[in-house]
């Protein structure tokens, strides 16, 4: 396949931007490939609140810098680098996800739990990620993507997707539960109120205006509560669940305030899981209710190798749906912009034009 010596993609900087829009970003040549890495012509990147942080470098890690952000694409491999050894081919199509690569022989690694591994390397952060139209990965994180499953769906269930569905097999929740989704509409919790709703789980959806409780409602919500308009949002919540609180709650908001208000709404032995990142946040758990009501507390961060497939084979098989906008890779300033005032509803993917 030929490969350009130059491509168009959206890089920063420094923290906080700008963001500037280029054509003549370099290729990387199929002979500069490392052993292990591969060139992935990108057609479609999905856009998610982790690139605005990476962005904005308000999370207390160090970030690339010059960076090419996001962690949704979906592309075709064109070269694989020389004394590789793998499974993958030129020409397969496959997703860059979040997590970039990982040693796979560390206890967490070898548990299934390779996003913890401290040899880690994201996407759009520690490296280029997928806002150009050709990014180096590498093969063994790289996932297949299912034939026929439309790129532009593709992107966001490779994070967001792979992200709730994994915290949702981390809530301790059976069919026929309550599972209560905070920032229900949006690119988060859309998708986390159908792979719920695809499992036999109730879902309840916690976000706000009349857009997004059409959404919801429409995507599987039991009910729709609010959180502006509740008088008391808590008493709302256990009212909408049988008087007990539901026995899940999945925070896929940014919202600091939604941690603390679960433990106090989730019925006895419920599960709190923990997703979205508020900036400088702590969860304040009364250490006496906590034992006595044998509640849990789990962090979620996104999903293995695994994970990824099934989340993937839901979208194939019709079970899950991103509710996508289709924008050009250059518009990513103005989507970051309404990503911050908190109007996109379901998810952005962009096109590279590649």
């Amino acid at each position: 396949m030929t490969i350009p010596a130059t491509q168009a993609a959206v890089i920063f900087e420094k923290s906080n931007g700008p963001l500037i829009y280029k054509t003549d970003w370099p290729v990387t040549q199929a002979k500069e490939l490392k052993p292990g890495e591969a060139l992935v012509k990108i057609t479609h990147s999905g856009v998610c609140h982790t690139d605005l942080h990476a962005l904005k470098g308000d999370w207390p890690l160090d970030t690339r810098l010059p960076l090419v952000g996001g962690h949704e694409g979906v592309g075709t491999i064109v070269a694989i680098g020389e004394g590789t050894t793998t499974n993958r081919k030129i020409g397969d199509r496959v997703g860059i996800k979040w997590l970039a690569d990982s040693c796979l022989d560390c206890e967490v690694c070898r548990r299934g739990q390779e996003a913890t591994c401290s040899n880690a390397v994201c996407s759009g952060f520690a490296v280029h990620g997928t806002f150009q139209q050709y990014a180096v990965s590498y093969v063994r994180h790289l996932t297949p993507i299912p034939a026929g499953l439309d790129p532009v769906q593709a992107g966001p269930i490779l994070c967001a997707g792979v992200t709730v569905w994994k915290a949702i097999k981390q809530s301790n929740t059976n069919p026929g539960d309550y599972i209560l989704i905070s920032g229900a509409g949006g690119g988060l919790g859309h998708l986390a109120l159908q792979y719920a709703a695809a499992i036999g789980l109730r879902p309840i959806a916690v976000d706000t205006g009349e857009e997004k409780r059409k959404l919801c409602m429409e995507l599987g919500a039991e009910k729709f509560i609010d959180f502006r308009t509740s008088q008391d949002i808590k008493a709302d919540i256990r009212a909408a669940t049988d008087g007990l609180g539901p026995h899940a709650a999945v925070i896929a908001s940014s919202s600091a305030a939604a941690y603390n208000d679960a433990l106090e709404y989730l019925r006895n032995h419920g599960t709190l899981v923990a997703v979205g990142l508020p900036a400088d946040s702590y969860i304040k758990a009364n250490v006496f209710w906590t034992v006595f009501r044998a509640l849990r507390i789990v962090g979620s961060y996104v999903g293995n190798r695994q994970d990824a497939i099934e989340a993937l084979d839901f979208a194939a098989r019709g079970k899950v749906k991103a509710i996508v906008k289709v924008q050009p890779l250059k518009s990513l300033a103005e989507v970051y912009e309404g990503m911050e005032k908190g109007t996109v509803s379901g998810r952005i993917v962009l096109e590279t034009g590649a």
